[in-house]
């Protein structure tokens, strides 16, 4: 497993959510996440990630897994939530961030941050947001970007509304940063 330099500043979340490196062990279980989630997603009339549900991971997430750019939240050994914190910037993001995206831009590119349906509603969702900028800290990175749907007014809403300042819009898709609290 590659290894990056960085820095769990908070552990713990909420009710006791313990944040960790997600290791090889973690992918099967992982990746039931994420297919929960687009099934849930899809049941709610949303298509996002519904290429999960067809077999296709466009983040290719035990190759995350294996970088490092994947946490897990457990609670009680189970993965609780997840998110993809990624050092360099995928293709997708090198598409939707222009010229700002580069492997030195000090920004770290935030995907598939996923809930287990029966952690939805305890504010696990909002925490890991906030922990992407405040609960871990990596060398030399100073921003956490992200994207949505543009016309998904929920997440638009969710991002700003946890400090996430709107850049602009690509393709369909809003992108938003928010500097790390160091």
């Amino acid at each position: 497993m590659m290894t990056y330099t960085f820095t769990i500043r908070n552990e713990f979340l909420n009710d006791g959510f313990q944040a960790v490196q997600a290791r090889p062990e973690d992918t099967e279980e992982v990746l039931s996440l994420l297919i929960e989630t687009a099934s849930w997603l899809k049941s709610k009339g949303s298509s996002q990630w519904n290429a999960l549900l067809q077999g296709e991971d466009s983040h290719n997430t035990p190759a995350a897994i294996r970088r490092g750019d994947v946490f897990v939240f457990k609670k009680e050994a189970q993965v609780a939530g997840m998110v993809i914190l990624m050092q360099k910037p995928s293709p997708w993001d090198l598409k939707l961030w222009g010229d700002k995206a580069h492997a030195e831009d000090g920004a770290l590119y935030l995907h598939r941050l996923a809930i287990r349906r029966k952690y939805a509603r305890t504010g696990l969702g909002k925490s890991i947001l906030e922990w992407s900028s405040r609960g871990i800290q990596y060398e030399n990175k100073s921003l956490v970007r992200l994207d949505c749907g543009a016309d998904n007014v929920t997440l638009n809403t969710f991002y700003a509304g946890h400090g996430f300042r709107y850049a602009g819009a690509r393709d369909g898709f809003s992108i938003y940063e928010k500097p790390v609290e160091v």
